[in-house]
């Protein structure tokens, strides 16, 4: 970033000179009671802009070798997750911008010395490196509501998101990136520590991700740059990594339920298997790991289990027959299955016990 070169630190020495007489002449004014631009009490200004707030404008520049100042927009848990491990890693956390107070109060709790805001707009005067931690559908209108000054960045925690899209926000001297996380951030402790060892995705051109994998390693996770466009198909598979093992859980809460089990007994009794086949994935591989008797070509446990299934579990027929007709094929494909054995198993699947 521009802000961090080293022929611009003469001009910025410069530049703050200026603004420091300049501040104390107004000072000296204000002193006397002199207000050479007056605004309602409510509003601030920047240039000719009035807006919203009572803030000064430090427009912070950090010198060469040091690190950016950065603020965060969206105080969730991803945005306040980030903020919480830069600030321990030593990175500046300049700023948070949410329009819940609670979540924006909590965040200034656990980074002491972030200004907080009510709108993402307010950043851009008090950092340099803005990150949008902000659900994907509102990454764009967000950034359309921003505007960078030169030397500024802007990156995205959007895991589908490119870098484009934050276009609207952009201007001469200023760039753009993403910078997603593949972590679970349903708990603040337990996504810190997840952080660690984590694949970050980054995403801009060679000096911003230069910046940003600093960022990554900085908290302990591990920088990766993807291929044009492949960001769709990796956060697929992501999604398919958390929330749709989640889903798989939820359905494997509900058959336990016709045994007589509740969520805590359910989870009891299966996640020990669950987390012995992902160890065993780990060990051996995918289709190595695979078990049960889509391996074994046992057509009458299939359809037993779509008995039982109609019977007293119905909204989890659809689940079960796509992992288990995946499983015919990883079975396959290993070996483990005739093709006579395979066929089967697939009319199994397909039957209406």
């Amino acid at each position: 970033m521009r802000a961090w070169d080293e022929a611009d630190a003469v001009i910025r020495r410069g530049a703050e000179r200026r603004a420091a007489e300049r501040d104390e002449t107004i000072r000296e004014l204000d002193e006397e009671g002199i207000d050479l631009d007056p605004a309602s009490p409510a509003t601030h200004r920047h240039g000719d802009v009035q807006l919203p707030g009572d803030h000064a404008h430090p427009h912070p520049h950090s010198g060469p070798c040091e690190r950016p100042v950065v603020g965060i927009g969206g105080a969730g848990a991803v945005g306040t997750a980030l903020g919480v491990a830069l600030d321990r890693a030593g990175w500046p956390v300049g700023a948070v911008a949410s329009r819940d107070p609670a979540r924006r109060e909590r965040f200034r709790e656990l980074v002491p010395g972030a200004r907080g805001f009510a709108e993402a707009n307010a950043l851009v005067d008090d950092v340099e490196l803005v990150i949008l931690a902000v659900p994907d559908d509102v990454v764009a209108p967000v950034a359309a509501a921003l505007r960078l000054y030169a030397g500024q960045a802007m990156v995205h925690t959007s895991g589908l998101l490119g870098a484009e899209v934050l276009a609207p926000a952009m201007a001469a001297g200023t760039q753009a990136g993403a910078f997603h996380p593949l972590v679970a951030f349903a708990d603040l402790d337990r996504a810190l520590a997840a952080l660690r060892g984590a694949t970050i995705a980054i995403e801009g051109d060679e000096e911003l991700a230069a910046h940003l994998a600093e960022m990554a390693e900085a908290i302990g996770a591990v920088p990766v740059r993807l291929a044009p466009g492949s960001k769709a198909a990796y956060h697929a598979a992501a999604v398919l990594s958390a929330g749709g093992v989640v889903a798989l859980l939820d359905t494997i809460r509900e058959i336990a339920g016709v045994v007589g089990l509740d969520e805590p007994g359910a989870l009891r009794i299966y996640l020990p298997l669950l987390e012995q086949t992902v160890a065993n994935a780990r060990a051996l591989g995918v289709a190595a790991a695979l078990t049960g008797p889509a391996t074994r070509g046992d057509a009458g446990t299939l359809a037993a289990h779509l008995e039982a299934l109609t019977a007293g579990a119905p909204d989890t027929l659809p689940v079960y027959r796509a992992l288990l007709e995946r499983s015919v094929r990883v079975a396959s494909d290993r070996g483990a299955l005739s093709p006579e054995a395979a066929e089967r198993l697939r009319t199994a699947l397909a039957g209406n016990p």
